[in-house]
């Protein structure tokens, strides 16, 4: 039961939506009647007018006329022609509110389009008919804004002109439309149904294109948006008495197939009504007919034979697609694009209000804020007026302290130069001794217990030379802070005269702090002259290494001379020299003689 009760809301609020789209439907076509019979442009039209113009929308929407409700709707206005305004009342409620989805749209929008183009349409150099005119007239009602008047946007405009160049089989060329989209900036952002109308009758985006083409392609854009025309062209159909096969002009809708003697409509043969339990299905060759399929509803099936199998699968695809449509509750796709559109252009332009409206509040904002920086400015101002004449009573003051304060700071450089002197002079001896070191390595590398003294002499330098590097950051902290206390003195010196008996305690304590520095500063002086007593100590060690190292030299050249090895004698006879037995085989002085006589040749040569 509760199913049935939200299908039947569901039904409900259908049937409103449908009811209200079509009121703007209808709506368009009827301002464009209405404006037609403004003849002087007043925004009014007189009430024998409307009473012509009501008569018609009724027969043609087939709705019962009654001649003496406009009499009664404005019976107390006396004020003779009646505006849009004043009209839209008694159409809401004696023509819109009675209309019924039974009526042939295109009679409607003809009486329309026979009361505005008779005003409006210039035929001048166009190069389509009044069909075609009609025909865009009637996309540029389904294409424009809900608003009034009537205006197709520069969006639309692209999207009905790529539609009208694909239909014509030729290449949308983006540069030419961009062009043409500039311009229309420039002028205004839109186009009335007159404006649109020219603009493709005298072809300015169909150029190199015949007259017959440019029809035909109007006539296709307007089937498939205004008469929701998916497919239409000729096939051949097979008879369900007869069975014989003839060929029609097919045209399919959403719900229905509908086919034709010939594709002026004008001898209708049949429907083939589409619901959600009809299907479409590929048939096999059979009784010399190729590229065959069948649509099944629920009462019988049709088969129908395609030309080729690219247009047999392009209709099969196309009727699977309205079938979808169908099972789905959807509208056409064109539609639901349209909307799409209209609701972007809608969430675009409220973005754009509603930061526009930020732009203004910050714009206020921002006034505000300017009105309280002057405000503040001009305070500041007389403050710095106040300040300059408190400054000018206190230079000679300042002055006086500037200059005892810049001869302290000159004898701490001078006492901080003469440290950096030392320092470097430590560190050049520093460089020469090691240096030493590295050649006494080479040279007593291979006396293990000499080296052990050195490593141990260069490891107690090493921590002297930390410790005096350690005595070195801790006076640069210290005369980091002198020169802190420094800067701290001469901005106390700026303050107002209320503030200088604070800073001369300040300074009394600075004062302090400062010898309290050069009695650490001499602290660190005695340390340091420890040190370098600590790396004399060191420098004698390393001495005595050094002539310990000589004296264990010295042993070892003594004993490699009295030491060698015993070898076995050679058997045969040997040479004597001055110094006992040779050392070399007579091979070997051969050679070797043979070798001091090419040298010995061999300055002459080059002589």
């Amino acid at each position: 039961m509760r199913k049935n009760v939200q299908l039947h809301e569901l039904l409900l609020v259908a049937q409103a939506a449908s009811s209200m789209a079509l009121r703007d439907e209808l709506l368009k076509p009827i301002w464009h009647a209405f404006t037609a019979l403004d003849l002087d442009k007043s925004g009014k039209v007189s009430k024998s007018q409307l009473k012509v113009l009501s008569h018609n929308l009724c027969t043609v929407m087939r709705i019962p006329h009654d001649p003496v409700a406009l009499e009664e709707h404005f019976k107390h206005d006396d004020q003779g022609p009646v505006s849009t305004q004043g009209y839209m009342p008694y159409l809401n409620k004696f023509i819109l509110d009675k209309v019924q989805d039974n009526f042939d749209r295109q009679d409607f929008n003809r009486m329309c389009w026979t009361l505005c183009a008779r005003k409006n349409l210039n035929r001048t150099h166009l190069l389509i008919s009044d069909e075609d005119a009609f025909k865009i007239w009637c996309i540029f009602n389904f294409l424009s804004e809900e608003k009034y008047p009537l205006a197709i946007v520069t969006e639309e405009i692209e999207y009905f002109l790529r539609k009208l160049t694909e239909a014509m089989g030729g290449s949308w060329v983006e540069e030419r439309f961009e062009d043409y989209k500039l311009e229309l900036s420039i002028k205004q952002q839109s186009l009335s149904a007159w404006e649109l109308i020219t603009l493709v009758g005298r072809g300015t985006f169909s150029k190199g294109v015949d007259r017959q083409t440019l029809s035909m392609g109007i006539t296709e854009v307007f089937h498939e948006l205004i008469l929701d025309v998916f497919k239409q062209g000729y096939m051949m159909k097979k008879g369900h008495k007869r069975k014989n096969w003839t060929e029609r002009w097919f045209l399919l809708r959403p719900d229905s197939i509908s086919y034709y003697v010939s594709e002026d409509l004008a001898e209708k043969k049949g429907d083939i009504m589409l619901d959600g339990n009809c299907c479409v299905e590929s048939l096999p060759d059979k009784e010399g007919k190729k590229c065959l399929f069948y649509v099944k509803c629920s009462d019988k099936s049709y088969e129908i034979n395609a030309s080729d199998k690219k247009r047999k699968q392009e209709w099969i695809q196309a009727i699977q697609m309205c079938l979808s449509l169908l099972q789905l509750g959807r509208t056409v796709p064109h539609r639901e694009s349209l909307q799409k559109r209209r609701d972007l252009r809608q969430k675009q332009q409220a973005e754009q209000e509603e930061l526009e409206l930020r732009m203004r509040e910050l714009q206020t904002a921002n006034e505000n804020k300017q009105h309280q920086l002057e405000a503040m400015r001009k305070k500041l101002e007389e403050a710095a007026t106040n300040a300059a004449e408190e400054e000018r009573s206190r230079l000679q003051t300042q002055t006086e302290q500037q200059d005892r304060y810049r001869m302290d700071l000159e004898r701490e450089k001078m006492v901080r130069q003469e440290m950096e002197e030392q320092v470097a002079q430590k560190s050049s001896e520093l460089e020469q001794y090691l240096q030493r070191v590295h050649e006494l390595e080479d040279m007593y590398h291979r006396l293990e217990d000499a080296l052990e003294d050195e490593k141990r002499a260069r490891q107690d330098e090493e921590t002297v030379r930390r410790l005096q590097a350690r005595l070195l950051e801790e006076e640069a902290v210290k005369r980091a802070e002198l020169e802190q206390i420094h800067l701290h003195q001469q901005r106390a010196i700026s303050e107002t005269e209320v503030e200088k008996q604070e800073l001369r305690k300040e300074g009394t304590a600075k004062e302090n702090a400062l010898q309290a520095a050069m009695l650490q500063l001499e602290q660190l002086e005695k340390e340091r002259q420890g040190a370098l007593e600590q790396y004399q100590e060191v420098v004698q060690k390393l001495e005595d290494a050094a002539n310990n190292t000589r004296t264990w030299k010295h042993k070892v050249s003594h004993h490699e001379g009295l030491v060698r090895l015993v070898q076995p004698g050679s058997k045969g006879p040997q040479k004597i020299t001055n110094w006992g037995p040779a050392a070399f085989t007579e091979a070997e002085l051969s050679l070797r003689k043979k070798d001091w006589q090419e040298r010995k040749s061999q300055p002459a040569e080059n002589q």
